[in-house]
């Protein structure tokens, strides 16, 4: 498994007048992420300042896996997400251990 760091922008119908529960189809979109969390795909989840940008890192095989993954969200779907960037990220500098994979952890002591 991989970390990829997951870039999304809210946009489409989105309505900039309420906040992030008071927007349509919250329920639904909110049950699709929960069961990414409790699965282990999504690591960390949330928006960027400025709230027009969400940032998640997830775990995954590769970047078609995580592709495919979010096109099922009924926010994706919709239009009111947007996913703009995949990247696979490489953790140097964890200060959460035993909360994050790090790939690090196969490669001999030196």
């Amino acid at each position: 498994m991989e970390l990829y760091a997951v870039r999304q922008r809210r946009g489409g119908p989105w309505n900039w007048a309420r906040d992030l529960h008071g927007q349509a189809g919250f329920d639904d979109h909110a049950r699709f992420v929960e069961d990414l969390v409790n699965s282990g795909f999504i690591v960390l989840g949330g928006p960027l300042q400025g709230e027009r940008e969400v940032l998640i890192i997830v775990s995954a095989l590769d970047e078609d896996t995580v592709r495919r993954r979010f096109a099922d969200d009924p926010w994706i779907q919709n239009g009111m997400l947007t996913l703009t960037t995949v990247e696979r990220w490489t953790i140097l500098l964890d200060g959460l251990p035993g909360r994050l994979p790090n790939p690090t952890d196969d490669l001999p002591a030196t």
